[in-house]
């Protein structure tokens, strides 16, 4: 049988939903998938039992988790031997999705979005073979009241939203579905 090793790095939890809701969708697709946190010591894993590897990070202050980049240099021989997707988590995607903004800023967050994944793969030396960019959350209820503020104040200058009193998933679940289905289709293979 055909397996994922679908592995991501995470600060609030929402890159953690999207790898849990990608196992779930590769699952349905008869795969045998194992969903792992690479800040958890995973001292027994050996990605050569694995048919492909997806690979999950956030953007925080426009670098990549910093527990995905070690990984990634650890175990970049393994990874450059199997299929591999990288999905990059950012706010900054979420302005390039957004139906109301204007056109000239959807290609400032695109252009950000590619800066931030260009640097995460000079940095590493991995080159995946594919690479999507998908669109994280604003967590307010979960931020310290602190990062709260920060947060709010980065939101209002990138034109989200400001409301503090609740959370806001701006992530394209239907497109994160199709993109399963996708890879789950290269992997089976012709």
């Amino acid at each position: 049988m055909k397996s994922f090793a679908v592995l991501f790095a995470t600060r609030e939890g929402q890159t953690r939903r999207i790898a849990e809701y990608l196992g779930v969708a590769l699952r349905a697709h008869g795969y045998r998938v194992d969903v792992m946190d690479v800040a958890d010591p995973l001292p027994d894993l050996d990605l050569s039992r694995y048919s492909a590897a997806v690979l999950a990070a956030s953007i925080h202050i426009g670098k990549h988790e910093r527990s995905m980049v070690d990984f990634v240099k650890k175990h970049r021989p393994a990874l450059e031997k199997m299929p591999t997707m990288f999905l990059s988590v950012s706010l900054s995607q979420a302005g390039v999705e957004d139906p109301d903004r204007a056109p000239g800023k959807k290609t400032r967050s695109a252009a950000e979005v590619q800066k931030t994944i260009d640097r995460f793969l000079h940095t590493t030396g991995w080159r995946p073979t594919r690479v999507h960019p998908v669109a994280g959350a604003l967590l307010y209820r979960q931020y310290r009241p602190a990062i709260r503020l920060v947060m709010r104040i980065i939101s209002r200058m990138a034109g989200g939203s400001t409301d503090t009193s609740r959370d806001h998933d701006y992530t394209d679940w239907k497109a994160l579905t199709r993109f399963a289905d996708e890879i789950a289709a290269d992997v089976a293979g012709p």
